[in-house]
């Protein structure tokens, strides 16, 4: 009968040589993935045990304290947002400029300033867009460009804040408007509170109309320099123009007009019984400022807008890359069977860069599981709770003023578990592409 080999011993030699060799080359990267990865793991485990002082074993309290506190309900709900919006927003952002720099000439110049944000820091990127969200408009620059909008199609009130001395005869109603108590002969409606840059430069000298009907005159109840008569038109007192008028009887309102250059106004009808002139409180409401970015209603989609900005590079260049490696066959056989460009991108391009897609979606999903500088930075402190994420309030109360380490290390476990996951289907897609 045949005699089955024998290994040689030698073999078997080299063999175990080996393995002593690729352990001890290895060691170094073991003893540094136990020194940075197992022990904190291990000790964020056995300190979500215990109490703040970590000295009395509590048992799964603090994982108790974690999902009944209001505060890191709210967290755990942004974190929800985040996952949901933030990953899909990045990949489809990423994907039509992915698809656009292969349709113009200027493509390197575009992507260069597409990925250039990835080359700035968490900490600058989050400043500069705590500016850019700021609601002062002459700081802010979308508040800036929402202000110029609104002004271009909407009527601006003419002179906010202006109001009637103390004590004068004109009456201010609870809605903000200004009133004379008759519409008989020429009305004076004198007022102040106008600082001098508010007055326009096309304003002349305050001077009542006449002529039959109703007439009367706005202007401002203030001489530079002091001097004339409250109440009462004279030299160095300029007329509001521009300001809207309105000619009351009881509760209705008979007729509008628009104070000229130099204050005055006319209506020619012949005033009816118990009629009035109105100033309407759209005349002194305070001008619009734009939008509260970072209110507690917009203050997480306005972060999530600046980590799209961030991010959008990465998913791009990723994207590209693999839309380079597509078999071009496929996309000229559609157009010559007629197909659109967005059936082609819907129904080819798409479909064949699935686990590109899926890729970048993930890596996505897991940074933002664990977003926390963007939202420390640009969130301002009174509404910081409601833009309030899982690793924001791990910091706050373990270090940024609560000292309750144990509910701490209980919220990083509950991230390390939400992470996991996609960490592992990531792991097994790199596997699969692989093989």
């Amino acid at each position: 009968m045949p005699q089955r080999p024998h290994r040689l011993p030698g073999a078997a030699y080299k063999l175990r040589r080996h393995t002593g060799l690729a352990l001890l080359f290895t060691l170094p990267v073991l003893l540094l993935l136990g020194a940075l990865v197992v022990y904190p793991i291990g000790y964020s485990v056995l300190r979500s045990l215990f109490d703040a002082s970590g000295h009395r074993f509590v048992g799964m309290d603090n994982y108790g304290q974690a999902f009944t506190d209001r505060t890191t309900l709210i967290a755990v709900r942004n974190n929800a947002i985040w996952v949901t919006v933030a990953p899909a927003l990045v990949t489809a952002v990423g994907l039509v400029f992915a698809v656009l720099t292969e349709k113009v000439r200027w493509a390197t110049a575009f992507k260069l300033l597409v990925f250039m944000p990835m080359a700035i820091s968490f900490l600058a990127a989050g400043i500069i867009f705590r500016l850019v969200y700021q609601q002062d408009p002459h700081q802010g620059v979308l508040n800036a460009a929402a202000v110029a909008v609104h002004d271009s199609f909407t009527d601006q009130a003419s002179y906010p804040g202006a109001h009637p001395r103390d004590g004068a005869t004109l009456q201010r109603s609870p809605d903000g408007s200004i009133s004379a108590p008759s519409a008989d002969g020429t009305v004076l409606l004198p007022l102040v509170g106008l600082p001098p840059d508010r007055i326009p430069a096309t304003a002349k000298p305050a001077q009542a109309p006449a002529g039959p009907g109703v007439s009367g005159v706005v202007f401002l109840d203030f001489v530079p320099g002091g001097g004339g008569h409250s109440g009462q038109i004279g030299s160095g007192k300029k007329g509001l123009p521009g300001v809207t008028v309105q000619l009351h009887s009881n509760t209705r309102t008979i007729a509008t007009t628009t104070t000229s250059a130099d204050g005055s106004f006319h209506f020619a009808a012949a005033p009816p019984d118990h009629a009035r002139i109105v100033l309407p409180a759209s005349d002194f409401a305070a001008p619009y400022e734009g939008i509260d970015w970072l209110g507690p209603t917009l203050v997480t989609p306005a972060i999530i807008g600046a980590y799209v900005w961030i991010w959008a590079g990465f998913a791009m260049v990723i994207i590209g890359a693999g839309l380079a490696n597509l078999p071009r066959e496929t996309l000229e056989a559609a157009r010559i069977d007629g197909a659109g460009e967005w059936q082609i991108f819907r129904r080819i391009t798409v479909p064949q860069l699935a686990p590109v897609l899926a890729v970048v979606f993930v890596t996505m999903v897991i940074n933002v599981m664990k977003i926390f500088d963007l939202v420390y930075i640009i969130a301002p402190g009174p509404v910081q709770q409601d833009a309030n994420v899982l690793a924001l309030q791990l910091w706050l109360v373990s270090f940024g003023g609560g000292n309750n380490q144990g509910l701490g290390s209980a919220l990083s476990v509950l991230l390390l578990l939400l992470v996991v996951p996609a960490m592992v289907l990531n792991i097994r897609r790199f596997r699969g592409s692989r093989t």
